[in-house]
This record gives C-alpha cells, structure tokens and sequence, in this order.
C-alpha cells in the first residue's frame, strides 16, 4: 500500500481566528517608539500609517482576533492550504526522517503574502482609506497587496527594490496587471529618494529606502493613502497565522508531530505563521518542537546582528523597534536572496530568540540552491529562492537524523513558488552566483548609527 503524501483540510476547516503571540509569550513586548521623540508611540502618531483596526491588533494582547467573514470568504480562493509528505525527497536523501511541508505557494500570487495582504486591504477599505502605499523586495509581498487591493476597489503604489525590480521584470508586470504603479526604489518621487540618488546614482536599494519612500508618499497625503507593511509588524504575523492553524490539525491528520518546525526568515512573517501556533503548544501544552529559522549569511540579522532599538527605514520615518538588526543604513549585496533583505527582524520574534526559545541558522546563497535544485527534482515543485533557505535547513536535519540513525519529523513551510525567479535560477545553472557573507566591519559600521533611546 502506497502511503498518503497530501492532507486536504475542506473549507469548513479554514481558521474563523488568527493566533496573537503577545497573549502567551513569556517576554512582554518592549515599546515601540516615536521616532522624533524617542517616546512611546500614540495612537494618533499611528494613525497617519495606518487604520485604527490594525493599530488595535498591534498593541492587543487577546490571544485570538476574530478573522471577518470577508476576509474569510476571499482566504477560501486558495485555503486552507495543502501539507504535503515528502516521500520522494525523504527516498532520495535515504533518511529516516519524515518530512513535511506546508505548501502556502499555490495561493494567487504564489506565496503566503496574501494572508495578511488580503485582511490590510479589508481593514483599510473598511476605514475610508482610497490608496494604500508600499514597499516590496522580491515581488511576492507587492503582488499579493495588488490583488488584495483590486479586491476591495483600492489604488495601490509599490515602491519595489532597484534590484530586485531589474532582476524580476515579470513580478512588475503582474503587479501592474493589477493596476498597481510600480516604481524602481530609490526614485525621484519622494525626497528621500532623491537624498539617496544624490549620495549613490546607481544603489541597488534596500527594503529599508523602499520603506521610506512608501512611508513619505502615504505620511504626506492627507490622509487619503496610508501604508501597508508585509511582515515585521505583529498584525501581519498575527494574520500569517492561518498557516499553523491549518497545519496542527494536518499534522494531525498524518499522525505525527513535528520535531522540527522550519522557515525562511526576512522580516519573520512565514516562520512566524507557520512557528507561533506550534510555539504556543510549546508554551501551553509541554511540547517541545524546536523552531528554527533560516536567513541568508548575506542578511544576517538574527545570527549576525545586534539586539537593540533601530529604526524601521532608512530614512529614520517609521517607528523605532526593539529587534535584531545590521542597522538601518544596512544595503545588502545584489544576490539573489529575495524579499529576505532586510535589515531588522520582527520585535515579537527577536524577543523570543533572545529568550532562547526560537533557533536561527545562516546558509549561504549557492548551497540554498542546491537544496532548491534537489527538491525540484524530488518534489516537481520550482521553491523560490526565500523558501530555498528553510529546503536546505531541512535537508540538513534530514541528513543528520540518517546520520544518528533516528527518526525526526520535520515541518517546513514552502512560503512561495520560483516561477518569477527564473533569472535566479539561470545564473545558478550557469555557474554565475557567488556566495556571500556580509562583512564583520560592516555590521560594527551600521550599528554605529543606531538611535540613542533610554532602555525601557
């Protein structure tokens, strides 16, 4: 008998809540501050950026929200999304080991991006708000508020990263088939932006100038555009919960119970939707899966960064964060590492890692897409080059379980497809990517220029 490789859930078993961390992690969440006055932020301050909605998610400490029927009837496109066995890769490795993997790529935009994309635009629809602004890295995050957007009848500005937008021409193309205006960040359009061009005609951009642009458009229009952000902020974790929701009751349905739990890391939203749920049985009901995020050696905030205040963009706009950070001046090198290019880690994720109760590993660019590579062949499935980092993870845990000859049960999240990242791809095949860590001397340069705040 050939043994079962899908968990189907149906669409009564799509979550009706999301999970909030903030109502059972054992570190209370650090203020989040003004960054002009270096105080607690106000709801007012907040309010410029965002709808009260959202700002309520973010302080709330209630340990589920609601998901509103809208938002649920739009989820049911794509959720609940399927978990799959991977027999085929666990018989090429030769391991004991089972592994698993929740596959968020098979939504519209071809990540787990629209999960939160899908309920921003609600809540801002809900509120009177007419446009919403933007950063995106890799194109996942900008393609998913696009589709939301067109939803809920909004206009939508993306301010995407200069290299990424030059390596990813089609992610433009199906933002714009959206009607979403797609600009090559830094441009002319905002002040920062031309600072910035002023210093460097020709940078490549980071997530961080992205952010300030999309911030500045939205913080100087009146109140007619507010901001969306794709990952870092808790009410996007707190959405991108539907993912380990679903997948407690899949693993259940296989009869195993993760070891391990793994995901890419960038700004924290899929690790953190796929790890809280699971976290929170740690907390709650003595599991003892171990949570594992991956990011590349070329960003790495986690392994390589430093825990303290930091301002959310580089033009020092957004609100100041407790978090792991290379600094907020922080451009990272041209590689093919995606959307993972930030400089800061979520607040709520670098809180846990610092208690010890989430683990982080650095992989560098080349063996990713090996691991890539070798679940294509097994799996029929092209990762993108982001959810390639938590594929190698575990493929290693995988080949040291066959190594100490024991059974492990490991549970990634497949956050998004490759099918627009096919430049990356090509550069591999042609023995054209170099791998890359970022610079000791340039993390103690960065920090260098961390706000001064009084420890709160």
């Amino acid at each position: 008998m050939s043994e079962q490789t899908r968990y189907i859930l149906n669409e009564s078993d799509l979550p009706k809540f999301w999970y909030n961390i903030n109502a059972d992690s054992p570190i209370a969440p650090s203020p989040v501050l003004n960054p002009l006055t270096k105080e607690p932020v106000t709801p007012e301050f907040l309010s410029v950026l965002f709808p009260m909605e959202l700002i309520r998610q973010e302080i709330s400490t209630e340990r589920y929200i609601q998901i509103p029927e809208e938002v649920r009837e739009i989820y049911k496109l794509y959720r609940p999304t399927p978990l799959h066995r991977a027999i085929r890769l666990e018989k090429m490795l030769g391991t004991p080991a089972h592994i698993y993997y929740k596959n968020e790529s098979v939504s519209p935009a071809g990540s787990h991006k629209p999960n939160t994309a899908i309920a921003q635009a609600f809540y801002n629809k809900a509120a009177g708000t007419k446009a919403l602004t933007t950063e995106t890295g890799a194109g996942q995050w900008g393609s998913s508020l696009a589709m939301a957007c067109k939803m809920f009848d909004l206009d939508l500005e993306v301010y995407m990263v200069k290299v990424s937008y030059q390596q990813k021409p089609y992610r433009r193309v199906f933002m714009e088939a959206y009607d979403a205006q797609v600009f090559a960040s830094p441009t002319d359009r905002t002040e920062c932006g031309r600072r910035l061009l002023e210093q460097d005609p020709d940078s490549p951009g980071s997530l961080g100038i992205a952010i300030s642009e999309a911030v500045e458009v939205a913080a100087a229009s009146g109140g007619i555009k507010k901001y969306s952000l794709g990952s870092v902020l808790n009410h996007v974790l707190t959405h991108q919960s539907v993912i380990g929701e679903e997948a407690l009751k899949q693993m259940d349905m296989a009869g195993e119970y993760p070891d391990v739990v793994i995901g890419c890391v960038g700004g924290g939203s899929n690790f953190a939707g796929l790890a809280y749920p699971f976290l929170r049985q740690n907390l709650l009901d003595g599991q003892r899966t171990r949570l594992l995020a991956v990011e590349p050696t070329a960003t790495p905030s986690l392994t390589r960064g430093v825990y303290a205040y930091d301002y959310g963009d580089t033009a020092q706009m957004a609100p100041i964060m407790h978090m792991y950070t290379l600094g907020h001046t922080f451009v990272p090198a041209g590689i093919h590492a995606g959307g993972l290019r930030y400089h800061g880690m979520a607040a709520s994720l670098s809180a846990l890692y610092d208690a010890g109760l989430i683990e982080a590993r650095a992989v560098k660019q080349r063996t990713t897409f090996e691991a890539a590579l070798t679940f294509l062949h097994a799996e029929g499935i092209l990762p993108a080059p982001e959810s390639a980092h938590a594929i190698r993870v575990a493929i290693d845990e995988a080949l040291d379980a066959k190594q100490k000859e024991e059974k492990r049960v490991i549970l990634f999240n497949l956050s998004g497809h490759g099918h627009f990242d096919l430049s990356a791809y090509e550069k591999y095949l042609a023995d054209e990517l170099e791998d890359y860590e970022y610079p000791t001397e340039a993390v103690e340069e960065a920090i260098q220029h961390l706000p001064k705040v009084a420890v709160m």
